[in-house]
């Protein structure tokens, strides 16, 4: 792994750093660029005027890793009431939203999480959407992919994530593909044993993975802000006959957004990942390890507002 990635997802869960992060004073405009805000008001209004730009969004309430149910019946409530909001404001063709299991009782074990997971998926039918459950680190996918597949006995458009930096991504597009997948490139410090450690690789399984998916009936979701791998995929998308809508691209909220709209324009499906809640820093740190150049933003807007 990249020692300059490494360095910053280690920060990730270091709660000293965490706090000085939080009130150095200009961390509100790197988080405000990356975040739509904390509440239902913000993320609203962000799927609103993506909407405007003929975007959709995918809408992620931040946290992870909770050990306290009553936290995860919070973010429950969190999902139910927000995808009500959608539905009476007319925005729910426009968005989704986007689960980690850990943040809904993944960690302790039994009924719980497939439970919340289910009210979620519930909700999201009831106003006429959809749920995607997100990928964590690695020893959770097989976890992660069953309760997927418990999910989808009910609401078969449930999607899943899967992550090209795994050497098992190939393999699981292939058995996936005739569903929802979203494709990423992976954003957590995995080991070698089980992750690819260099870029050109993580692209390559990327590419497989993607071929898979487009192979199968299913719906391929690409998650990339990557050039390159955004032309070779519309190549790829040609070539085994995918019409436009039958696949679509995914980008973070925030990043590139002259080519979401760009994308957009030419009739492609183009959706958004919208993180919003009080829970960013997480979030923040696997963005600025994804990708310096947002490390660089992040410090040249610290030392402005300092």
């Amino acid at each position: 792994m990249n020692p300059l990635r490494s360095t910053i997802l280690a920060a990730a869960g270091n709660e000293r750093l965490r706090r000085l992060v939080a009130t150095a004073p200009g961390t509100r405009a790197v988080v405000e660029r990356f975040v739509a805000g904390e509440g239902h008001d913000q993320a609203v209004e962000a799927v609103r005027s993506l909407a405007g730009d003929g975007l959709t969004a995918t809408l992620d309430y931040l946290g992870e890793d909770t050990t306290d149910a009553e936290q995860a019946e919070r973010t429950v409530r969190t999902y139910v009431d927000l995808l009500d909001r959608l539905h009476d404001e007319g925005l729910a063709p426009h968005a989704e939203v986007s689960v980690k299991l850990s943040a809904i009782g993944q960690k302790l074990g039994g009924r719980l999480t497939l439970d919340n997971a289910g009210r979620v998926c519930a909700a999201a039918e009831r106003c006429g959407t959809t749920v995607t459950i997100d990928m964590e680190d690695h020893t959770t996918t097989d976890a992660t992919l069953a309760t997927v597949a418990e999910l989808r006995r009910t609401w078969p458009w449930v999607g899943a994530v899967l992550q090209s930096y795994l050497r098992r991504a190939e393999a699981d597009a292939r058995a996936l593909a005739g569903s929802r997948v979203r494709l990423c490139k992976g954003a957590y410090a995995e080991p070698e044993s089980v992750a690819f450690a260099g870029a050109h690789e993580v692209d390559r399984s990327y590419v497989r993975a993607a071929n898979a998916l487009l192979a199968g009936d299913g719906y391929p979701m690409f998650a990339t802000h990557d050039p390159r791998l955004v032309e070779i995929l519309g190549e790829r998308a040609r070539w085994y006959g995918r019409k436009q809508g039958s696949y679509e691209f995914q980008m973070l909220y925030g990043i590139r957004p002259d080519e979401q709209r760009r994308l957009a324009g030419e009739g492609e499906t183009v959706r958004v990942y919208v993180p919003f809640g009080e829970q960013w820093y997480g979030y923040l740190m696997r963005r600025l390890a994804e990708r310096p150049a947002n490390l660089s933003f992040f410090l040249r807007a610290l030392a402005s507002r300092s």
